[in-house]
């Protein structure tokens, strides 16, 4: 749209390197998958070793002469670098194999652009397209003089990278105020949930370890689900009632993956805000990864970049029907507490586990018990069915009445602590 650049095609050649100056490289599978969820074809995979990238070409001349040969060989129209290449490197590495050059995060950039579905979804990508793009609109322009002067020919004085620079800024503010109105509207949703007491338990971990199909078994949704990178982007809620506790809220959010690029946590700050609010966060780990300890520590560095790293989370171990003797259980700690709950999402084994772990876990911020109420106060009787506290009564010869109660520990010091000293103290029958 704003500059020229080759042609793309679905041939791809795609580059690995290891860099001894990097703590914790690429995995080469993980970047062959994006690949392949992108819509590319692989036709040749170049790997190689450097102590650091060239800073003009980011491999060395070897290397590049190899590239130049596979495409030339495979008639290939892309190269990708599963890494994130400066806008000199990617320019001087188009200028070498005259083909289009893509780096991580335009892969992953493209990838969601595929996906977004919702409007909300489609403002976020282009907003982090247009932001990395801003860094690359020299790319291709020969025409960057000022413009002339004499009749028909006079304008505003600017070069036509200056005028791009600037549609461009203005595309971007446009989004972000839009974008501000979805995170304003968000944030009075969950002002809403909080006011009504209902726990929001959010889904979160790497991208395909099978959230939208969990999600879909706990509240027999039909959310898209794909065995592919980022088939979900745009958040789903469902309100779900579990036993003991009552209504919660769960949602389903976008996947993480290794290195996520920061602009695309910055132009998904709204979705990933209802996880950041989140009173419990499910944290799903693909059971039969070889590397899961590693995705794991990766999805809580991308939790700390959204100040969430610190909220309450239950693992969720998924898919272990890819596993050899293995039944769904609960782990706990030495109070009871559980912890995380192995199960398969596909195959639904193990999801009342995950249920009953829920429960217990947003139970912990419940009171329940039988409460015994005067008549002179039925004031407090009223308040309790207000905010459906009361699960059953019972009415005594006398008049008094036996309450069934469960509610938040917030209600619970609101409405009750005033009565729970001196002779105006309502009796607890029993408490759980």
């Amino acid at each position: 749209m704003f500059f020229d650049r080759p042609e793309s095609g679905e041939l791809a050649v795609l580059v690995h390197l290891e860099l001894s100056a990097i703590d914790s490289p690429e995995d080469p599978r993980e970047f062959e998958e994006l690949a392949l969820s992108a819509g590319a074809d692989p036709v040749s995979f170049i790997f190689g070793q450097r102590a650091a990238p060239d800073p003009k070409t980011f491999v060395g001349r070897g290397k590049l002469e190899e590239i130049r040969e596979a495409v030339k060989e495979q008639d290939a129209a892309l190269v990708i670098f599963d890494h994130i290449l400066s806008p000199s490197q990617e320019r001087n590495i188009e200028r070498e194999l005259k083909c289009r050059v893509l780096d991580r995060t335009g892969l992953i950039l493209d990838i969601f652009a595929q996906r977004a579905r919702t409007h909300e979804g489609k403002l976020q990508v282009e907003l982090a397209q247009l932001r990395h793009m801003a860094t690359r609109l020299v790319r291709g322009w020969t025409h960057l003089e000022r413009q002339k002067g004499g009749i028909g020919l006079r304008g505003p004085g600017e070069t036509q990278l200056e005028t791009d620079r600037r549609l461009l800024r203005a595309r971007i503010d446009s989004i972000e105020k839009r974008l501000g109105k979805v995170r304003r509207q968000r944030e009075q949703g969950r002002r809403a949930r909080s006011r009504a007491e209902l726990a929001t338990v959010s889904l979160v971990g790497y991208t395909n370890a099978g959230k939208s199909t969990l999600f879909n078994q706990l509240t027999n949704a039909d959310v898209y689900v794909r065995d592919q990178l980022f088939a979900t982007l745009d958040p789903t809620m469902r309100r779900v009632e579990l036993p003991n506790v009552g209504a919660m809220v769960l949602a389903d959010t976008v996947g993480f993956v290794s290195h996520l690029p920061h602009k695309l946590v910055e132009a998904f700050r709204a979705t990933l805000e209802e996880a950041a609010s989140a009173t419990l966060l499910l944290h799903v780990v693909d059971a039969a990864a070889d590397d899961r300890v590693h995705l794991m520590a990766e999805v809580q560095t991308v939790l700390e970049e959204i100040d969430a790293a610190e909220l309450p989370q239950l693992i969720v171990y998924n898919k272990i029907d890819l596993l050899v003797d293995f039944e769904p259980r609960i782990d706990r700690n030495e109070q009871g507490v559980p912890l995380a709950v192995w199960l398969s999402a596909a195959t639904g084994a193990g999801c009342e586990l995950l249920v009953e772990a829920i429960a217990e876990r947003l139970g912990e911020q419940m009171v329940r018990g039988q409460l015994l109420v005067k008549p002179h106060q039925s004031r407090l009787r009223a308040q309790l069915f207000e905010i459906n506290a009361v699960q059953s009564e019972t009415y005594r010869d006398n008049g008094d009445c036996e309450l069934q109660i469960l509610l938040p520990r917030s209600d619970f010091q609101r409405l009750l602590a005033p009565y729970m000293s001196g002779s105006e103290a309502p009796e607890w029958l029993a408490e759980e």
